[in-house]
């Protein structure tokens, strides 16, 4: 009896560099809608001075594009570095492309680099590897920044908001290592990741790698290193509410896995805080309203934004 025939969900094509190529390092670059050309051409400046020691692999994660999809398949083919580009049917979320994207990976380094960030450094790729042969780190976190994101109006709350909490250099962020782990610049040895894949179980945005970081750190040492990336992809205000909204099932799921951590954060000491306040169903939305509003002052629309997120994550706390 002939076995059943598994459904195709995805596809995949290579360039020239690909089939010979023994990687030490392995970036893995998923996107959704984002265009990953630009990250390609910086990365691929690099290749000369690598003597292929880095691959690239990158998820369209399902985004029905077919231009997109077009595009980014003829630069995979241009470049010098062996590249590899898998095409989904359907979007699979942000942990399960993750997950995807280090099965297709071969080498002993899995570099998770978002398709909207931007190498701050001409060596960014360089600089890893040396640390690699340095240190053979279990993660690195290299920070990100917006040293070349373009100043637009319509992106300035989302501009105020990261500079506040996420730009961090790593003497800063080493103080709590698991939590400024983002998936955006993330360095994993693969034994590492083989143990500790990202949880599935989240869906939608957020703290899925912020829980990844928890949980690895029991057992790993994070280490933080200023090889930052910048951040192109900022939001309008809307969309950053969208996304806080979106997040609250992923903080229940997180605070319930690992309170004890999450407690110290304070993000949920402000949503504990918060919690017992009465009419939340009339004061949430005026906060909501004021740091969407660009007329008012852009520290109060921020301290706003902050607040509705705190208010969101009291259901969860």
């Amino acid at each position: 009896m002939n076995a059943p025939i598994k459904p195709l969900t995805e596809w995949t094509v290579d360039n020239g560099a690909w089939t010979a190529a023994k990687p030490r390092l392995s970036v893995l670059i998923p996107f959704l809608h984002d265009d990953p050309r630009a990250l390609l051409e910086a990365l691929d400046r690099e290749a000369a001075s690598l003597d292929g020691a880095v691959e690239l692999v990158l998820l369209d994660d399902g985004a029905g594009d077919d231009e997109l999809a077009h595009d980014v398949t003829v630069a995979v083919q241009a470049l010098a570095l062996p590249a590899r580009l898998i095409r989904l049917l359907a979007n699979e979320g942000r942990a399960r492309g993750r997950n995807r994207l280090a099965g297709h990976a071969r080498g002993a380094w899995l570099l998770f680099l978002d398709a909207d960030m931007l190498p701050d450094r001409p060596d960014f790729l360089g600089e890893y590897i040396a640390l690699i042969a340095g240190e053979a780190p279990a993660v690195a976190f290299g920070g990100f920044s917006m040293d070349q994101t373009p100043h637009r109006r319509e992106h300035a709350l989302h501009r105020k908001l990261a500079g506040r909490s996420d730009c961090a250099p790593a003497r800063f962020r080493a103080r709590h290592p698991e939590k400024y782990v983002f998936t955006s610049n993330l360095l994993v040895r693969r034994d590492v990741f083989d143990s500790e894949a990202f949880d599935e179980g989240f869906n939608g945005w957020g703290w899925e790698d912020v829980e990844w970081g928890v949980r690895v750190s029991r057992r790993h040492k994070i280490l933080h290193v200023d090889n930052p990336a910048t951040h192109l992809g900022l939001d309008p205000a809307d969309v950053i509410a969208r996304k806080y909204e979106q997040s609250v099932e992923n903080f229940r799921r997180i605070v319930k896995a690992h309170r004890a951590v999450i407690r110290r954060y304070p993000s949920y000491q402000v949503a504990r805080l918060m919690k017992p306040i009465p009419f939340k169903g009339l004061w949430r939305p005026m906060l909501k309203a004021v740091a969407l509003a660009d007329a008012a002052p852009l520290g109060l629309r921020a301290f706003c934004m902050r607040l509705y997120r705190a208010a969101l994550c009291a259901e969860a706390v």
